[in-house]
């Protein structure tokens, strides 16, 4: 089989796959549907199947529909209005129907299959012919990818089903909750797994945007910095071996790793920088493609008009930055802010360019992911629903703030020069002062800050309610979750899309979507140990 045919067969292969999972998680097809004898023979092989990890329809779904709404809406960060799911999100009152959690849970276990069938044929197909190394690679990938979204799914649901091998479900399609501590665990498992079997760096071109042993030691300290209040004995302290364990994943990629930051923060989000240093985990998606839910689509929710879109067709979603989002910055923190939110008269000379770039004239809105026209980005077949774009699901400034936050573990503040350097190296590369003290507020605010509209506060909320919910609840509650006017540089808080209910400590847990439910009513038993 040439290269070419394997290509052709690998695209067959996930659209047979993905298209299985069209209805719920639980609908799989035997593993003997989607492999063959001639697949998985060689190293480039399981390249070739890995790639198809990084991309395509699931997690085309959660993106348009879940990464913003879920990660930024319903924490605060930004609000969107004539959009009932994200006022659902945006006022605390979600049901088990909402369209963004219906499309996160199935989005996340369609990963978990895609991963789990092709982690179970390489172990079935792979011949000895096979260095044992360059198989433990392929399976440390598939078990990376699959740790990030089960890392989702236990953040935003607690306890939720482990699977391991899909085709299981075919003759026992019923299966139960586990306890979320297990889904730390296993976690855990697979990101251990990834650490000692991917290598330190890629090594070649075409391999460019994999994930690294950095990746998964990143990923696995932010997956035991949650972890460490989850299993905290008391209010308000994390578990100290765990929070041991972030700081020596974290400080291993902070100091061992040879990446650096980028010097200009609005870079990261350019396409001619997909492939920087700094994406530990991007999606890698393919711009050629205008099939609905095949490519990246976040541009849909540029607040710009046909000047600045791929195609000549604007944006949909009018998606802004909330008036409490707007507080957060400080005067000088003007780079993260002009990168991340458009606010009126703001110009930026890389969207439109050939026109002599764009001035902002709305109120507010997203600029992250909104990356301008074809000729912008030299991708003349860019659609709408096709950004070039790859977006970093996890970055080195947040490893570097992940390991500024275990050095300080339950003490009140800290002044240690190893969390003071890399928290540091966040701050003065967005032209911010540095500080000569860093507590749990002002980690929080830099995460939010350098973070925002990449789906992660809410992730940081829920982490904070495991061992401080007051806290936690006082966020969501004290902050003007809703839009605002903005004219001569003055903002003004307007009033909210909808009536926002209080959030309470069940706020930090989406109900289960009512259709899963159906399908499977033994989701609402209690969860069971894995383990």
């Amino acid at each position: 089989m040439n290269f070419k045919s394997k290509i052709f067969y690998l695209a067959l292969l996930v659209a047979g796959l993905l298209a299985s999972c069209s209805k719920d998680f639980l609908n799989r097809p035997p593993l003997s549907e989607i492999s063959t004898e001639n697949f998985y023979q060689t190293t480039s092989d399981l390249k070739l199947a890995t790639a198809a990890l990084y991309a395509g329809t699931p997690w085309a779904e959660y993106t348009y529909t879940s990464y913003l709404t879920i990660g930024d809406v319903m924490s605060g960060n930004m609000v969107l209005g004539y959009n009932d799911d994200a006022v659902q999100l945006n006022t605390f009152s979600v049901t088990g129907l909402n369209g963004a959690v219906v499309a996160n849970w199935r989005g996340m276990y369609k990963v978990i299959a895609h991963c789990n069938t092709t982690i179970n044929a390489i172990n079935a197909k792979t011949p000895e012919s096979v260095p044992e190394a360059d198989k433990n690679a392929a399976l440390a990938e598939a078990r990376f990818i699959r740790a990030y979204a089960y890392y989702n799914l236990g953040l935003l649901w607690g306890d939720v089903p482990i699977i391991e091998d899909n085709t299981k479900l075919i003759s026992s399609p019923l299966v139960p909750r586990n306890l979320v501590n297990d889904v730390y665990q296993f976690i855990v498992n697979d990101l251990t797994f990834a650490v000692q079997n991917l290598p330190e760096a890629v090594g070649s071109d075409w391999e460019r945007g994999r994930v690294t042993t950095w990746s998964a030691q990143g990923l696995l300290a932010k997956v035991y910095l949650s972890w460490s209040g989850l299993a905290s004995q008391s209010i308000g302290e994390r578990d100290q071996a765990l929070l041991d364990s972030a700081k020596l994943y974290a400080g291993n990629v902070c100091k061992n790793s040879g990446l650096e930051l980028m010097d200009n923060y609005a870079d990261l989000f350019k396409t001619e920088n997909n492939y920087n240093d700094e994406a530990l985990f991007a999606l890698r998606w393919d711009p050629t493609t205008s099939d609905w839910f095949h490519g990246n689509m976040l541009q849909i929710y540029s607040p710009g008009g046909t000047e600045i879109s791929a195609d000549g067709q604007a944006g949909w979603f009018g998606i802004r930055p909330s008036y409490d989002m707007y507080l957060q910055y400080s005067a000088d923190d003007t780079i993260r802010r002009k990168a991340t939110f458009m606010l009126k008269g703001d110009y930026y000379p890389e969207l439109n360019a050939a026109a002599g770039g764009y001035t902002f004239t709305g109120e507010s809105g997203m600029k992250k992911h909104i990356i301008g026209t074809k000729k912008d980005n030299n991708v003349p077949i860019m659609t709408l629903y096709s950004s070039a774009e790859q977006n970093a699901l996890l970055r080195l400034a947040d490893v570097y703030l992940v390991y500024a936050e275990a050095i300080l573990g339950n003490n009140s503040s800290t002044a240690d020069g190893d969390a003071l350097m890399y928290f540091n190296k966040v701050r003065t590369r967005a032209g911010v002062q540095p500080v000569n003290s860093i507590d749990a507020d002002i980690l929080l605010k830099e995460r939010r800050i350098e973070l925002a509209a990449e789906s992660q506060y809410w992730g940081d909320l829920v982490s904070l309610s495991y061992y401080n919910p007051q806290k936690a609840i006082s966020l969501l509650n004290g902050g003007e979750r809703v839009p605002f006017t903005y004219n001569d540089g003055v903002a003004e808080p307007e009033n909210p899309f909808g009536v926002i209910t209080p959030a309470t400590a069940n706020s930090f847990r989406l109900p289960i979507p009512s259709s899963e439910i159906t399908a499977n009513p033994k989701l609402l038993d209690a969860p069971v140990p894995y383990f």
